[in-house]
Parts: C-alpha cells; sequence; structure tokens
C-alpha cells in the first residue's frame, strides 16, 4: 500500500488522514484503530485464508492482527493505545469483539469533525485537538473508571522520555519500583503488550513524526532509536502491513493513493 497524506501524534494516540486505495499485508499493532472512510467503505478480515467484511466505519481492539483493504476514498485512521484513559474506554466499550462496526451517530460526528478539519487544511494544533475531540466522543464516559496502575504509568513516562536512545527494561522496573520479573509480568497485565514491542511502537511514533517534518526515513531511524532503517522498516511493515517508503507526507487537504498488493 502506498500512502500520500499526513500524520499527526500526541502522547498515546494519533491521526493518520488522507486518501487510500489497496490493501494492507497482514500486521498488528498495540493501538486500538479506529477506521472511519469519509465516504464509501473498508473492508477487514482477521484471517489470512478468511473472507473480507465490510464496513462503513469500524473498532479494532489492539493487538489484533488483521489485513486491511480499501477502494480510492479519503479515509481518517486514528489509533489509540490502550492503557491511556480514552484507550481504557475504548476497550470498555468495545474491546469484546476483535472488530466492530461503530454506531452511526458517532460515526457521522466523528467523520463531520475530521473530514471539516483536514478540506479546510486546518493547521497542525486543530488538526491535533479535531483527532483527539473525536476520539473522546467515541470513548464516551466509561461506567466504571478505568484505573492504570500508577507504577507501570512512572514506567510508561520514563520510557517515553528516553525512547530516542537506549530504553532498558530493567530501568523501567526501576521507575516502577519493582523487580524486572514482576515489572515485566504487572506491564503486560496493564498494557495488553510486552515490553518489547510496547518499546518498538513508541519508536515507530517518534520515527513518523520526524518524517512528517521532512526527514528522511534514515534519519527517522536514526531519531527514534532504532538499530538502522532496516530494522525501522521490518518493524513498520509488522505493525502497519506496508513499508515506511509507501508513507508519503502530503499537504494539509492532500490526498494519498495507494496501489493495491493482491
Amino acid at each position: 500500500m502506498l500512502a500520500r497524506g499526513r500524520v499527526y501524534v500526541w502522547p498515546g494516540g494519533s491521526l493518520w488522514v488522507g486518501r487510500g486505495k489497496g490493501r494492507t499485508q497482514w500486521h498488528g499493532h498495540h493501538a486500538h484503530q479506529i477506521t472511519l472512510p469519509f465516504d464509501g467503505v473498508c473492508r477487514f478480515r482477521l484471517e489470512r485464508q478468511g473472507s473480507w467484511t465490510e464496513f462503513a466505519s469500524a473498532f479494532i481492539r489492539s493487538d489484533r492482527p488483521h489485513q486491511f483493504d480499501t477502494d480510492d476514498l479519503e479515509i481518517a485512521q486514528l489509533f489509540v493505545e490502550p492503557e491511556t484513559v480514552e484507550g481504557r474506554a475504548l476497550t470498555q466499550r468495545f474491546g469484546a469483539r476483535d472488530v466492530s462496526a461503530l454506531p452511526v451517530a458517532d460515526r457521522d460526528a466523528m467523520v463531520a469533525m475530521l473530514s471539516t478539519a483536514w478540506r479546510a487544511a486546518a493547521a497542525d494544533a486543530t488538526m491535533l485537538a479535531t483527532a483527539r475531540a473525536a476520539v473522546a466522543l467515541l470513548a464516551g464516559a466509561p461506567a466504571v473508571k478505568p484505573d492504570f496502575d500508577a507504577r507501570v504509568a512512572r514506567a510508561v513516562d520514563c520510557i517515553r522520555a528516553r525512547i530516542r536512545g537506549p530504553v532498558r527494561l530493567e530501568d523501567a522496573a526501576a521507575a516502577a519500583a519493582l523487580s524486572p520479573s514482576r515489572f515485566r509480568h504487572l506491564f503486560v497485565s496493564q498494557t495488553g503488550t510486552a515490553f518489547r514491542p510496547y518499546v518498538l511502537w513508541l519508536r515507530l511514533n517518534v520515527a513518523i513524526e520526524c518524517s512528517m517534518k521532512g526527514g528522511s526515513w534514515t534519519d527517522a531511524a536514526h531519531e527514534a532509536g532504532f538499530a538502522d532503517s532496516a530494522h525501522l522498516t521490518r518493524t513498520f511493515k509488522r505493525m502497519f502491513g506496508m513499508t515506511p517508503a509507501t508513507l508519503v507526507a502530503a499537504a494539509h487537504g492532500g490526498s494519498v493513493a495507494a496501489p493495491a498488493q493482491r
């Protein structure tokens, strides 16, 4: 899949928006995924040889391998990390199923918010605020406040602060005041993923931010703390189903074009 558009990243989430066409390779990633075609439908499948299901919008829970396919249309993809307040609320609302269609009223409101801002070539700050407002709208008010262990929260802050350089499990465990073995188990139970994949997920977001600011993918790999650009490419492909070279920054309100990979 070749993509031409914009990515807006904030701590705990991101918005990918533009025009898309084509099919990703098989992939999975740490974040919940919210897919919002501005018009038309998209397709997902959860088994490599399984059938495709059409959605006018969809929620895909975190760490669920899948494949995505779409016709030539404008689309927004929101990624929300499940350990965030919004992510835990989304888990509570939609997490019982691997893929869920969004309620029509929520979908229409989110599409209106995001498409209006994108087509008006809104400033980055406005796009970020609009994306976060759309996530908050869908997350709603959880029936029970979703708690997040304060020790893991301290570790996550430590990881984020060091993400452009070496990040060791022992250092994160020390920030949580836990032994490495105890921290490893608690981290998985609180975030839904292991330590190393989580670090790679955060590194990808740093790399994408660098690319969106005009850096080469080699520069992005160095900035994000990857061993080299090949390591970045392998990780990007495994988590997003495409290579980083197929993600091309466009001006606000620009388009995304992607040849299908059958």
